[in-house]
């Protein structure tokens, strides 16, 4: 049987640029796995801030980056609002313009779950990387 498909003739996995496979050829298999542009990564950030951006409809908010976004501490505080439908125990700022005053929303936020017995690991301003 002649074969004139030329598909059947390809590969079908594209080929690696030169630059990515020398790259890729001196990093073992979990260091490309840990690596920041890994691309599981990339997926599950998208899908968190997805899933997150979903709740945070309720309080009109909306997360885009959430390596900066979360970083003053109301969306992470408006989250949590409405994933458990309790307010927050304390008080907190709701306007931070300095740095001392986001750490401080963040530690509202991390404190209500605490008080709700929710457990984080390696989490919080003690912990250090």
């Amino acid at each position: 049987m002649s074969s004139s498909n030329p598909r059947l003739h390809q590969s079908a996995a594209p080929a690696p640029s030169p630059a990515s496979s020398d790259k890729d050829a001196e990093m073992p298999a979990t260091e490309k796995d840990l690596a920041e542009d890994a691309p599981w990564k990339k997926i599950q950030q998208n899908t968190f801030t997805r899933w997150c951006n979903e709740h945070l409809k309720c309080v009109n908010k909306r997360i885009g980056n959430l390596q900066t976004d979360l970083s003053d501490g109301l969306r992470l505080i408006g989250l949590l609002e409405v994933l458990s439908q309790k307010k927050m125990f304390r008080k907190y700022n709701q306007r931070p313009t300095f740095r001392q005053m986001q750490l401080e929303n963040v530690s509202v936020a991390l404190e209500f779950l605490d008080k709700e017995n929710i457990k984080l690991v390696s989490i919080g301003g003690c912990d250090q990387i």
